[in-house]
């Protein structure tokens, strides 16, 4: 029981986790853009300072070449000049400075190793985050589109404001005339309390006439 619970907590939260990501999609996607371009910056930081290190190793090389070269011709000097205790002072300098000279070259060597796979990365990542902001860019277009969509589908399948107010309209142009109402009711009341009888037999000619009638009136003024 214990597992199946936790089986199904963890489906819920993998919904849920993939829910946030659907509706938080395009501030996902810039979010790790920005992470991207950090990871790139503090790259081409690195990238910088290797090339700034092997530039000092260069020159701290060629200085050291240099030296050499002077130091060998002033040996040969010293011992054509027979003071060989200065040639070999000068042997002992040149030793140490050419040894010094095989470390310096290794540290370029690996020094510009490091920096070529780092250029190379530097690289990747720039053209991946111009490609990532581009698809930025139509995944924020293709969400817009999708949002209109969703809108018109709503109205499509729903009542609009249009159809709202004709509705509106219909009700009040077909809502029954309460004054009309009022005389049907008097007429139904007439009908079955008799008191309109007397007035449709006299019109009839069934007895005197119970009201004066248009013809009465032309009849009296034509005497």
């Amino acid at each position: 029981m214990l597992a199946t619970f936790k089986t199904l907590f963890a489906g819920a939260n993998a919904r849920a986790e993939e829910h946030v990501r659907d509706v938080y999609a395009i501030e996902l996607i810039d979010q790790k853009i920005r992470e991207t371009e950090v990871q790139v910056h503090a790259a081409k930081s690195t990238l910088a300072s290797l090339i700034q290190r092997r530039r000092s190793e260069q020159k701290l090389l060629d200085m050291l070449r240099t030296r050499i070269q002077s130091l060998t011709e002033r040996a040969r000097e010293a011992i054509s000049a027979g003071r060989e205790e200065l040639a070999v002072e000068a042997a002992n300098a040149i030793a140490e400075m050419e040894n010094e000279s095989a470390v310096r070259v290794a540290t370029l060597d690996r020094l510009e190793m490091q920096a070529t796979r780092l250029r190379g990365s530097v690289e990747r990542g720039h053209r991946k985050v111009i490609d990532l902001k581009q698809g930025a860019l139509q995944a924020k277009a293709i969400r817009r589109e999708q949002t209109m969509q969703a809108k018109l589908h709503t109205t499509a399948h729903g009542p609009s404001a249009a159809d709202e107010a004709q509705d509106l309209i219909d009700r009040v142009v077909g809502k029954d005339d309460p004054l009309e109402q009022a005389q049907i009711l008097a007429d139904i009341n007439a009908g079955l309390d008799h008191s309109g009888l007397e007035d449709r037999m006299a019109d009839a000619g069934f007895g005197a006439a119970t009201r004066v009638t248009a013809r009465d009136v032309l009849d009296r003024l034509s005497k």
